[in-house]
């Protein structure tokens, strides 16, 4: 496949000069860079360049231009290469225009002239950016064939998105080709999913762990022994796993899904500090993860922990293959999971129109087609603003009478503003209506008797419950099953063997620690997660010296 592209787009000759030289010289080597002197110009470009299949990294366009201006091309481009990372270059008056482009034309950063010194004002932002970007999926390559109403294929599309694992879907029902390729892979219906190896072998129905071990994500420890386990790749985790290795101890990362929790599906994070331009949760998890293993760590994907023992001074972790690990420090970052709706018919129809959580693999499923999301706060909000990018239309159901009390006043302002979306208060899914996958759901408001409405998907983000079950008769938690941790254990902690009390985000256990929304009075947000994280390193590090 020939170098992805590397767009910059300018009426100025000069200074489309300038950029052309800045880029060559630091991206010639992997990376062809073209140029365009019209918003017209580079339209046709990217339009040519879509019809020969060649992957467009990053478009970086400037924003005063006759015609059609930056804001506009890169608003026009995104379906055209909607993988690639946009930067509209601006003059200091054109502020406003770049944070607006923000929320309109999917701008991850904007750059103001002149950029000089580039080491320090260009190439740090394009490195960031290019780091995140993914090629996509080669026609040639990993091949998931399915049924996209199966659950078994829903969950091996979610696993493999949420690794960032590139692979090519093909459903069955829509597609010739995945039909005959089934075929000739010996397979049937009734062997679905089918995943078709890079090398030509064959998995049906293939686990995650499976998958995993045949593609190359490491999933055994390497040692029986670490300094420090962190159990979970949320931010919590991540941030852990990075303090951790960055001094030095012996680290392993253990995650039963995909690095990056429930944040790594959120599909944009605007109030993270740093980052104005807001990115999404899977490109936080690309750069923590990165960060975590060049300095050392291991990360193990799937990797579950499924039960917990003292074998003093040590903590030992047992993994859902048998396995067992060794930490002298244990952080439990496992997170929670989305409550699941309670209604009938939900439960038959979960992978097959019903969702918890929003990925892309379910978007790009139910581009054009009326879909309904459960839930009050952040996550349900930014679901829905994400969602109604591709669906005909987005319906946000609310059990309260408002948001304010539940959703940032950023999202609030743009779900008013996104044209696609609509909320409905007091108003709760008391069915759901649907064989083989969800055609409808019965809904009631404000008391009133129940209606069915027509519905392709619906997205649930109605609470969370912790993932707490391994620690079960080792470490204490309350009624909810989230982790007592420092002050919550109570003074004096019953049966808490130091002279010493226990540490903040310290558990019941000595040298066992939790962070992020597992642990009892967490925040809930990804900025504290990932403070909670560091934190709890730091604290086994006073624990360890015997403070």
């Amino acid at each position: 496949m020939s170098r992805p592209v590397l767009l910059a787009v300018d009426d100025d000759g000069p200074v489309l000069a300038a950029v052309e030289r800045d880029l060559r010289a630091r991206y010639a080597e992997h990376y062809r860079v073209l140029t365009a002197s019209s918003g017209g110009q580079a339209l046709d470009l990217l339009r040519r360049l879509r019809l020969r299949e060649e992957p467009v990294a990053l478009l970086l366009v400037d924003q005063r231009m006759p015609g059609t201006c930056g804001v506009e091309l890169l608003s026009a481009s995104r379906p055209l290469h909607p993988e690639a990372r946009r930067v509209l270059l601006t003059a200091y008056a054109d502020t406003e225009a770049a944070i607006a482009a923000i929320n309109d034309a999917g701008v991850q950063h904007y750059l103001r002239k002149p950029w000089h010194p580039p080491e320090e004002r260009l190439y740090p932002v394009l490195d960031d950016l290019l780091r995140t970007w993914r090629r996509p999926a080669p026609v040639a390559g990993l091949r998931l064939l399915g049924d996209r109403w199966s659950p078994a294929t829903h969950a091996l599309r979610q696993f493999l998105g949420r690794n960032l694992v590139p692979y090519r879907w093909m459903d069955v029902e829509a597609d010739c080709a995945a039909r005959q390729l089934l075929v000739v892979a010996g397979a049937d219906a009734g062997s679905l999913p089918v995943l078709l190896l890079d090398d030509g072998e064959v998995l049906t129905r293939p686990e995650p762990a499976e998958v995993a071990g045949r593609i190359g994500l490491p999933a055994r420890a390497q040692r029986t022994a670490y300094d420090l386990v962190v159990a979970g790749a949320g931010p919590a985790g991540l941030a852990a796993g990075v303090r951790g290795a960055s001094e030095g101890l012996s680290t392993l990362l253990l995650e039963c899904n995909a690095p990056g929790g429930q944040a790594g599906a959120t599909s944009r994070i605007a109030n993270y500090l740093g980052v104005p331009a807001g990115l999404s949760g899977a490109d936080l998890t690309v750069r923590a993860r990165e960060q975590a293993i060049r300095l050392g760590a291991e990360v193990l994907v799937p990797a579950e922990a499924v039960g917990l023992r003292r074998a003093d001074p040590y903590t030992v972790v047992r993994l859902a293959d048998g396995d067992e690990v060794s930490a002298s420090t244990l952080v439990i970052a496992s997170g929670v999971t989305y409550r699941t709706l309670d209604v009938p018919g939900v439960d038959a129809l979960s992978g097959q129109g019903v969702y918890y959580g929003a990925g892309r693999a379910e978007a790009v499923d139910h581009a054009g087609g009326a879909v309904y999301v459960v839930g009050g706060g952040n996550a349900a909000g930014q679901a829905a603003i994400f969602l109604g990018q591709v669906a005909a239309s987005v319906t946000l159901l609310v059990r309260g009478s408002e948001l304010a009390g539940t959703m940032s006043r950023y999202l609030i302002d743009r779900l008013e503003a996104a044209e696609t979306v609509s909320v409905e208060y007091d108003t709760e899914v008391v069915g759901a209506v649907g064989t083989g996958r969800l055609a409808g759901l019965r809904l009631r408001s404000g008391g009133t008797a129940e209606r069915e409405v027509d519905a392709d998907a619906v997205f649930v983000f109605i609470g969370q419950a912790p993932r707490t079950g391994w620690l079960e008769g080792v470490v204490r938690r309350d009624e909810r099953g989230f982790v007592l941790t420092g002050a919550d254990l109570g003074s004096p902690p019953p049966d808490w063997p130091l002279d010493v009390p226990p540490l903040p985000l310290e558990t019941s256990v000595p040298r066992v620690f939790a962070a992020g929304d597992v642990r009892r009075g967490s925040t809930k947000r990804i900025a504290s997660a990932v403070a909670e994280g560091a934190m709890a390193v730091s604290l086994a590090h006073e624990r360890l010296a015997g403070r």
